[in-house]
């Protein structure tokens, strides 16, 4: 809870915190207004009481006109009892020994003495009361009752008071707290829900990144096979452009998947973004669009069932398969890339990728730096792992292995 969201909240002088409205707002609201009201008339109807019992006692007119005024007087007191909730309880607690017409006032200061203020003022005034109700019987004695019977009642009627306004003010602290609680956990679910986005960002720009680099990639090999064989035969740059043209839709098509799962619920063309990921069986796919980019690619899949493979492991293997095609096609052109999926339930899924030493002068086509960087984390987050080594003579090898639960 924020204290600039309660500016009445002050600390307190005694020993903790106030609650709200230990201390006097400087605009009483209704409900104020009603309690303080209530209080008021429930003081003056014990006033009025202890006035009439005071003159069946057989004291003088005078004596009853002074107990009166002295009880209402310490009626009217009962609206500082915001402000003073430990002085006017001790006040009141030294007029009553003498006036028995201010005890209805008294009994209510303390009962806002236990509302507003914490164990040790509430029993240092308690304690100076106890002492004024076992007094009051001996210096104003009640005809017909005797000390012990009046100072029973006295101190029970006390005791009620002080515990019904601590008994208050231990809701008052229940609430706060769970107040407290309930703003904490609203505050922690959504740093949860910041952190859970990001994560997600971060997701989507490794898949973004992977889906990505391999179309573009196919797209600037063979921008620039145009670009330096301009005397290419005509079938062959119809092939090419036919391969840029199909490269380039593809590439508009997954980064319209992409920003679709950005989208929230219900926005337009949601669904009509949303293609199926791809899988280990769909790794046929990917050697075959590679190979018509010129690419020799040997594929050597020893897995009985590729459908069996786990949505997420499959997913994550082909994306590691395709990325590891990607760096090959840029760092190795006219190389023969093996890829070798073997693994079943149990012993988890294993993907291999490697290709021997380029030959030739090639065009290096620049890359972000990232794709393995990216691959090691898309492992890891499944639980897995990822190794990539340079081979003898130059070439190299990326080895994933990924979970699979029997």
């Amino acid at each position: 809870m924020k204290r600039t969201e309660y500016p009445w909240l002050l600390p307190s002088a005694m020993s903790e915190p106030d609650l709200p409205g230990d201390r006097d707002r400087p605009r009483r609201t209704v409900r104020d207004w009603l309690v303080d009201v209530l209080f008021f008339l429930v003081a003056v109807f014990v006033c009025l009481l202890a006035t009439e019992a005071s003159e069946n006692a057989g004291n003088s007119e005078t004596a009853v006109f002074i107990d009166f005024v002295v009880g209402m007087a310490a009626c009217c007191t009962l609206w500082l009892r915001r402000r003073r909730p430990v002085g006017l309880p001790v006040a009141l607690t030294a007029v009553s020994v003498l006036v028995p017409t201010a005890s209805g006032a008294l009994l209510i200061a303390l009962f806002g003495l236990g509302v507003h203020r914490s164990f040790r003022p509430v029993a240092l005034g308690g304690g100076f009361a106890l002492a004024a109700f076992l007094a009051q019987p001996a210096i104003r004695p009640e005809p017909g009752s005797s000390y012990l019977s009046q100072a029973v009642v006295g101190v029970m009627i006390m005791a009620m008071a002080i515990g019904g306004g601590m008994l208050v003010r231990a809701r008052r602290q229940l609430v706060v707290a769970l107040r407290e609680r309930a703003e904490r956990a609203e505050t922690e679910a959504e740093l949860r829900a910041q952190r859970a986005q990001q994560l997600a960002r971060e997701a989507i720009a490794r898949e973004m990144h992977d889906v990505l680099a391999h179309r573009l990639t196919l797209l600037s090999v063979h921008a620039g096979a145009l670009e330096f064989r301009p005397e290419a035969p005509p079938a062959e740059v119809a092939r090419a452009a036919g391969v840029i043209r199909d490269s380039a839709h593809e590439a508009l098509q997954d980064l319209r998947v992409i920003i679709g799962v950005l989208r929230a619920p219900g926005d337009a063309d949601g669904a009509e973004g949303e293609r199926p990921q791809p899988t280990l069986v769909t790794l046929d796919a990917l050697v075959a669009e590679s190979r018509e980019a010129g690419m020799r690619v040997v594929l050597d899949n020893r897995v009985d069932d590729p459908a069996a493979v786990p949505v997420a492991t499959g997913r994550n293997a082909y994306r590691i398969a395709q990325e590891s095609l990607t760096n090959a096609r840029k760092h190795a052109p006219g190389a023969q890339v093996t890829v070798t999926v073997t693994g079943g339930p149990g012993t988890g899924l294993t993907v291999d990728v490697r290709n021997p030493a380029p030959t030739g002068d090639f065009e290096k086509v620049p890359g972000s730096g990232q794709g393995l960087i990216g691959l090691a984390e898309r492992a890891a987050l499944l639980g897995g792992s990822l190794d990539h080594q340079a081979l003898p003579g130059g070439g190299f090898r990326v080895t994933a292995w990924l979970p699979w639960a029997p």
